[in-house]
């Protein structure tokens, strides 16, 4: 399939390359991301700081958020964390993560929890996203976490599924910008369990979160969403590296899609369905037709229809096969 990033002499793509040559001198994203609150995020997020600390790198926590978890307090121990901003809003001192004092110190590593965070009134930016993204600016790498319903483009279906809107939302380019996604993935079964054990929320909003939000069909749903949506980055990420490094493909690892050509009516539709899921996944796609001797005796009509089939996939771009 013909793709406006890719060069007839398999020499690299010129935008491929720009967008590696713009990550350069930019400090490392890695979203831990999970379907639903509580699958443990915050956890492995601090558990891999402690093993790049391990290794010798200069690793702070910047903000996380421990929601009284002991399992999580725990993990903070043994940290340093840069001391939060305090900003008076209303009568109110609420804190903030200060990022100033991130940029000063200049760790090579920085844990953020709780991407998609609205900052008080006042702060420099409105989102806790714009002030990652100034920091992974000044070539600082950044561990953070996120739940899938906070990503933009899925507003809609999250709210259709939950029947909750979620206000704070963060664009989906944070997404398409990760060096890495870790898929923070538990079953229904054992979210609910564990929320029932009080590892979430207290005992009395644990029960209605269950019987509201976390329901197993609401969770399976976000957990299918949350698993989609990694995947189209890795097959993003795939793209971009065959495309920078001049690799003809596409790879075994990546989509492919067979349409039958006949000459039943609703052919050419299914056609042009084919075209359409095929530049969705980024795929090949052939058109396959298979001569039977029973094709000697079609009529005129379906002859034509059958011709009209075979030179519509053409024209869209699919590789013609036929199977005598």
């Amino acid at each position: 399939m013909p793709d406006d990033r890719t060069d007839p002499e398999n020499r690299p793509s010129p935008d491929a390359l720009l967008e590696h040559a713009e990550r350069e001198g930019r400090g490392r994203l890695r979203i831990f991301l999970g379907a639903a609150p509580g699958v443990g995020k915050t956890y492995e997020m601090l558990m891999a700081g402690r093993a790049r600390r391990a290794d010798g790198i200069d690793v702070v926590i910047g903000i996380v958020e421990t929601h009284g978890r002991k399992e999580t307090q725990a993990l903070v121990d043994g940290y340093e964390v840069i001391p939060r901003r305090l900003v008076d809003y209303r009568g109110q001192t609420l804190d903030e993560m200060d990022i100033d004092a991130i940029l000063k110190r200049r760790p090579a590593l920085v844990l953020v929890d709780e991407l998609a965070h609205t900052n008080a009134p006042g702060s420099r930016h409105p989102k806790r996203y714009l002030d990652v993204q100034e920091i992974l600016a000044q070539g600082i790498d950044v561990y953070t976490t996120l739940n899938i319903q906070h990503v933009e483009s899925l507003n809609d279906v999250v709210a259709q599924i939950t029947r909750v809107r979620v206000r704070e939302t963060v664009p989906d380019s944070i997404i398409d910008e990760a060096d890495d996604i870790e898929i923070i993935d538990l079953t229904p079964d054992d979210l609910i369990k564990r929320l029932q054990d009080g590892k979430v929320y207290f005992p009395n909003t644990a029960q209605r979160a269950i019987e509201n939000y976390f329901s197993p069909g609401n969770l399976t749903a976000l957990r299918e969403l949350a698993l989609r949506r990694t995947a189209q980055r890795v097959d993003e990420q795939l793209l971009n590296h065959m495309q920078s490094h001049a690799i003809p493909g596409p790879w075994a690892a990546g989509e492919r899609v067979l349409v039958c050509v006949d000459s039943q009516p609703g052919g050419a539709a299914r056609i042009r369905y084919a075209r359409r899921l095929a530049d969705r996944l980024r795929a090949p796609w052939t058109a396959l037709h298979i001569d039977t001797p029973r094709l000697a005796g079609m009529s005129e009509e379906d002859k034509d229809r059958l011709a009209r089939n075979l030179r519509l996939a053409e024209q869209l771009g699919a590789e013609i096969t036929t199977i005598p």
